[in-house]
């Protein structure tokens, strides 16, 4: 399994703006040089961000993205839901329904199972990392990766 290229990027520029001083807009021009990435990628990306409302477009000379709310307050996963889906949902089996369709009519399929018990393993990783987290240093992440997380409450680094 991989990440996406939508969900890597996507991510990366996400986070050059949440790095810009707060009220400061990052331009697309900005990003690209920084991401080494296209203009007309990042648009996109930006674009699918801004329909997400993980960003906010600032129009004038002074223009860019800024972020609508603190970096605390958006959870990566719901970023990578919006830029690539998740992995397993319930209509899963909807989408992958076979020949014979045995998968929507029992109770008893292996491959549901499969893809449900590795979605609540991503999901138990990326419980309460917020964007903000991923502003620390790597080695801070690593450590605030390797807590357990605690159900309803975002994970903490201690310095």
């Amino acid at each position: 399994m991989r990440l996406s290229a939508q969900e890597e990027y996507g991510l990366r520029c996400l986070l050059r703006v949440a790095n810009a001083e707060r009220g400061e807009s990052v331009t697309i021009p900005t990003i690209a040089a920084a991401e080494a990435l296209s203009i007309a990628y990042v648009g996109k990306l930006m674009s699918v961000l801004r329909q997400g409302e993980f960003v906010a477009s600032v129009r004038g000379q002074a223009g860019g993205y800024v972020l609508p709310r603190p970096p605390e307050e958006i959870a990566v996963a719901d970023v990578l839901t919006l830029l690539g889906g998740r992995l397993f949902e319930p209509g899963f089996c909807d989408e992958f329904p076979g020949l014979e369709r045995i998968c929507k009519h029992s109770i008893d399929c292996s491959m549901r199972s499969l893809w449900r018990s590795i979605q609540q393993a991503i999901d138990r990783s990326l419980a309460g990392i917020t964007l903000k987290d991923l502003l620390r240093t790597e080695s801070e992440v690593d450590i605030l990766l390797a807590a357990p997380p605690v159900a309803g409450q975002p994970r903490r680094v201690r310095r």
